[in-house]
């Protein structure tokens, strides 16, 4: 790694953050504060500017709904450069919307709860930031418990998504076979990210026209959770977000058991930890494909499909070593080939598969640091240096984009930069790998 290109990062970190205490993932074509990223870039900024970390953590949880749920974009300032925006969504058509920030209406992977804890490993000052812990950590409990008293509809332990936008892999191969029972109108409205990129590399016209459908009915019920489980087509189970969930659910029983004092969350987080985990390998675990799928609550049917969130898992620790094994030869089967970088956002393999198409095929930054974490916890170091040579390796090469073409990784003329450049959490994600090592 090389030392200008820390300071590259923490420069790109620094000319995203917004004098609100926020940060944005790029100019232009994300203009707003956005939920998952904001936890990545908070750990970057924990590296070299631990305020700056506070402030972003700060300035999301603040947008909390009286319910407990966190939004996917907090609408700080006026842009006209992203649709949909805060008028589209009309977050205050729910009795429970934040009454401070405009808002979406629709969640992330809620990444708070390691978060805190990872920034908590990385500071000399832990005193101090067990402070700052201490007027945060509630609102991320509080928002655990909104999934599981709302979207956890079979008490499973494990929650839905109601938004192919709330899995944060946005235009996944895995909905096309949702999108085939669904037939919505064709929405008149202008998008806005095919002016800052290329469209090839965004979803469609038509993925859009599916998005905007589920918007609007969750708009029309006021985003209930109840009448959204009754009625939209879309509704999920995905194993990434859960994953992120329970690493998240731990991370605050470790949390509040350092805090003291609150021996009744920790019995809740761990009672759901149990349920999940164990509903995690019985119902999302497809031993057929050696890997963990998406289960579509709709039509009572696994998705069948490989995607790089099938191997989250294994960041959370679900997985026994039976399952981790299988894990690994999956993986290496479809993921860690000679001519392409670690690791593809889906199977190689796949006739799907899309090497340039936003979640269709190229490495994305986080899910490539999650598998690193992943593979490190059950001792896959070979896999682990790999993710993490490649990732730099791409940076370095490439530059510090929102994703990267993942082929014909020997040609070293081919440009697989894509999508949008200087991208925080790509940024934030470097140091965090430069810092780190191989710990966890």
């Amino acid at each position: 790694m090389s030392k200008p290109l820390i300071e590259k990062a923490q420069k790109i970190l620094l000319n995203n953050h917004q004098k609100g205490g926020f940060t944005i993932p790029t100019e232009k074509l994300y203009p707003f504060q956005w939920m998952w990223d904001s936890g990545f870039i908070a750990l970057g900024f924990a590296h070299f500017d631990l305020e700056k970390a506070k402030s972003e953590i700060n300035s999301i949880l603040n947008a909390q709904w009286d319910n407990g749920f966190i939004p996917h974009i907090v609408f700080h300032t006026k842009a006209d450069t992203y649709f949909p925006g805060p008028d589209f969504f009309q977050s205050e058509l729910s009795e429970f919307s934040s009454k401070k920030f405009k808002t979406s209406g629709i969640t992330q992977p809620p990444v708070f709860g390691f978060v805190l804890e990872k920034i908590y490993q990385i500071v000399d000052d832990k005193k101090d930031f067990l402070k700052f812990i201490k007027t945060q950590i509630d609102k991320v409990y509080f928002n655990h418990v909104y999934f599981y008293e709302n979207r956890d509809v079979n008490n499973e332990g494990l929650v839905y998504i109601y938004h192919n936008w709330e899995s944060g892999t946005d235009n996944s191969p895995l909905w096309d076979s949702i999108w085939k029972t669904m037939n919505p109108p064709d929405y008149k409205f202008v998008r806005k990210d095919t002016n800052h990129v290329d469209s090839t590399q965004r979803p469609t016209k038509r993925e859009y026209d599916h998005y905007i459908h589920l918007l609007e009915i969750a708009k029309n019920y006021k985003y209930d959770d109840k009448k959204i489980t009754e009625f939209s087509p879309f509704l999920v189970l995905d194993p990434l977000f859960n994953s992120i969930l329970l690493k998240s659910n731990q991370s605050l029983i470790n949390l509040y058991s350092i805090i003291g004092g609150e021996e009744k969350k920790i019995e809740f987080l761990e009672n759901k930890q149990s349920l999940g985990i164990n509903s995690l390998n019985k119902k999302l675990y497809d031993s057929k494909l050696g890997a963990y799928v998406y289960y579509d609550l709709r039509n009572s049917k696994k998705l069948n499909g490989i995607s790089s969130s099938s191997f989250s898992p294994l960041f959370c620790g679900a997985p026994d070593e039976r399952i981790s094994n299988q894990l690994k030869k999956t993986f290496n089967k479809k993921f860690n080939l000679e001519d392409k970088y670690i690791c593809a956002s889906f199977d190689t393999l796949s006739e799907n598969f899309n090497p340039k198409k936003y979640w269709r095929g190229p490495v994305w930054l986080n899910l490539n640091w999650i598998l690193f974490h992943g593979f490190n916890r059950y001792g896959f170091i070979d896999i682990s240096q790999k993710i993490k040579k490649d990732s730099i390796d791409l940076i370095e090469n490439e530059g510090f984009y929102e994703y990267f073409d993942p082929t014909n990784k020997n040609d070293k003329n081919k440009k697989r930069a894509c999508g949008s450049n200087n991208f925080s959490w790509t940024a934030a994600l470097y140091l965090d790998f430069y810092k780190r090592g191989t710990k966890n």
